[in-house]
């Protein structure tokens, strides 16, 4: 407790030290856009467009050290053929030491509002696994739900088609992808289970690394902005996870699973709120943990709520926002067969704390976060988070 009546003391003076600047902050979700959304929109001089985004952490678990972490840095790049075809890259290094190939895909604009894309892409579920960036969303840490249920950052390879009717403001996505990794072998003869009941299927996700593929997923989103200030999101994903070849003729390697979200963001005035429920339905899920000897659950769900108020009068370009999350997810939502329910995988998080931005791309943030779980006598340690990101 005694941490986050620092963090009160500390952030709410900030509006004291508050500089006007020049340009507003779109707080708008029918305008908000991601960083490959913004190289494919912007009208610019130079074939080549360059730009990043990046986070540099500190989280305080009470009672015990504090972590500090560049978590991530994405640098992004841009490349204009013609008029037509676009190419958009994001190279990422997390915790300063690790690489990864975030996006990377050829962008066609076949006919108006109708684009054709193929290649690393992100599968458009909830809201925070399309806009990540650290300015468009409140809290140093991304919401547990995103992190475990969808799981953010979540990106395969395929191909696809998005764009949007304006007559009556829908935005569209369809995809074809790969699926999560299921099972591999364990060379000695049997079978390593990827998928587990503490993050559910976040362990699956094969992000372009020499992906394993034996049938594809359908992954689609529609988008509504018709109401002012509103956008509301349907997601859904269908199709199996994949098995390695030398596993596939097991019974229980795969598993089918069908997802669907829903997810609404809104803004009016200095207001702002949004929400989002993700259910993931899987199959076959009692002969994999047979097969494996892991715990999945048949079902994973969560879902959060949250608001926020800026705290800065209308009229100044800088803006500083005070929250509160309440997010409930339980990676083991049903269970099949002989498993157990486990109830530590049933837990709650409620964060609440100050959104600064002190200039069109970047922001400083700080919260502290009350976790818990359902499981008696299980003590899950709150903590504390401070957090600087900038876009660009």
């Amino acid at each position: 407790m005694r941490y986050y009546i620092l963090l009160l003391a500390v952030l709410f003076s900030a509006p004291i030290f508050a500089q006007t600047q020049t340009d507003s902050i779109t707080l708008n979700p029918q305008k908000q856009i991601n960083a490959a959304q913004r190289l494919l929109s912007g009208n610019y001089a130079s074939a080549v467009t360059v730009g990043a985004y990046g986070e540099m952490l500190y989280n305080q678990p009470e009672g015990q050290n504090g972590e500090l972490d560049v978590q991530r840095l994405v640098l992004l790049f841009g490349y204009r053929f013609d008029d037509r075809t676009q190419f958009v890259t994001e190279i990422e290094f997390e915790h300063v030491e690790e690489v990864f190939v975030e996006q990377a895909f050829i962008n066609y604009n076949a006919a108006p509002n109708f684009n054709v894309r193929g290649g690393l892409m992100l599968v458009p579920m909830g809201i925070v696994n399309e806009f990540h960036e650290p300015t468009t969303f409140n809290g140093t840490e991304r919401p547990a739900v995103d992190n475990v249920i969808v799981p953010t950052t979540w990106r395969e390879l395929g191909v696809g088609v998005t764009g949007r009717f304006n007559s009556i403001s829908l935005g569209y996505q369809a995809y074809l992808f790969n699926g999560f990794k299921s099972a591999e072998a364990d060379g000695e003869g049997g079978v390593t289970g990827i998928l587990k009941g503490s993050n559910g299927l976040r362990s699956g996700r094969q992000k372009g690394i020499q992906s394993t593929i034996d049938s594809p997923n359908l992954a689609t989103k529609l988008d509504y902005y018709g109401i002012r200030g509103l956008r509301l999101g349907f997601s859904t994903y269908l199709g199996r996870t994949q098995a390695t070849d030398d596993v596939e003729q097991f019974d229980g390697s795969d598993i089918g699973m069908a997802m669907f979200g829903l997810d609404a963001r809104y803004a009016y005035q200095r207001f702002t709120a949004r929400g989002q429920f993700i259910h993931a339905s899987l199959s076959d899920t009692e002969a994999y943990n047979n097969l494996t000897g892991r715990d999945l659950g048949s079902a994973l769900q969560g879902w959060y709520v949250e608001g926020a108020y800026n705290l800065l009068p209308t009229n100044k370009r800088q803006k500083l926002f005070a929250f509160a999350r309440y997010e409930k997810y339980d990676t083991h939502a049903n269970t099949d067969g002989t498993l157990v329910d486990n109830e530590a995988y049933d837990r709650t998080d409620v964060t609440t704390g100050l959104t600064y931005h002190i200039a069109p791309g970047v922001v400083i943030k700080g919260d502290y976060q009350f976790r818990s779980n359902a499981l008696d006598g299980d003590d899950v340690t709150d903590r504390l988070n401070f957090g600087i990101g900038v876009w660009f």
